[in-house]
């Protein structure tokens, strides 16, 4: 079932889901977990529960000034926000923010729904994965962002999957032309939104170069 199919409010409630189940998940782990490496490159498990709760802390005003700080970069906003709000929050406070506002409107300045949708899907599976939780995220929050992979989303996430099919093997979903690169849809949506994983989780001759620690 995709975005075509599924109502706003279907995707309203698939966020909300997804938040909170999250939040549950955060406040499960151990120090050393929270301080784990994530699959963000350069952020700890810490930093991207700080940067998925940003949405719901930072005013407009806030956001623009902060934005200007940084010298128009969102890359440099999002980065130094992250790194600030980690340190300046506990580890109970990021869980319950993310679990409080799991209704919370918040929506990325492009996409909409599914695009917030996405932004908690992937951010969580930053964290599960390099923690090697073996969390699935409900097939149907899946699809929905599956559906919003193209060549555009690709280069905004700096994605490089030129040269391969990806292929699902849990659900029928497939995106790209070239030699087959196969896995879970939700290992795949990754290799979308521009991460590398751990080995093992990956099969077809071009895997390698979606590995971590991978040049």
């Amino acid at each position: 079932m995709g975005n075509e199919v599924m109502g706003n409010t279907d995707i309203k409630a698939a966020i909300a889901a997804e938040r909170r189940e999250l939040a549950a998940v955060l406040d499960g782990l151990t120090v050393d977990q929270w301080d784990t490496p994530s699959l963000c490159a350069g952020w700890t498990v810490r930093e991207v529960a700080a940067h998925m709760t940003m949405g719901f802390r930072y005013s407009l005003t806030r956001t623009v000034r902060e934005l200007v700080r940084s010298r128009g970069s969102l890359h440099r906003m999002t980065d130094r926000c992250a790194r600030e709000d980690a340190a300046a929050h506990t580890t109970r406070e990021l869980s319950a923010l993310l679990a409080d506002n799991a209704d919370h409107p918040w929506r990325p300045p492009v996409g909409g729904l599914a695009a917030a949708l996405g932004h908690d899907v992937v951010h969580g599976l930053d964290i599960t994965v390099p923690l090697g939780l073996d969390r699935r995220v409900p097939e149907d929050r899946v699809r929905i962002v599956l559906a919003g992979v193209n060549a555009r989303s690709l280069r905004f996430f700096g994605a490089d999957v030129s040269g391969v099919e990806l292929r699902a093997t849990d659900l029928d979903w497939s995106f790209g032309t070239g030699t087959p690169v196969s896995g879970a849809a939700q290992d795949l949506l990754l290799l979308a939104f521009g991460r590398r994983l751990p080995p093992g989780r990956l099969h077809g001759d071009p895997t390698g170069r979606f590995l971590l620690g991978r040049a």
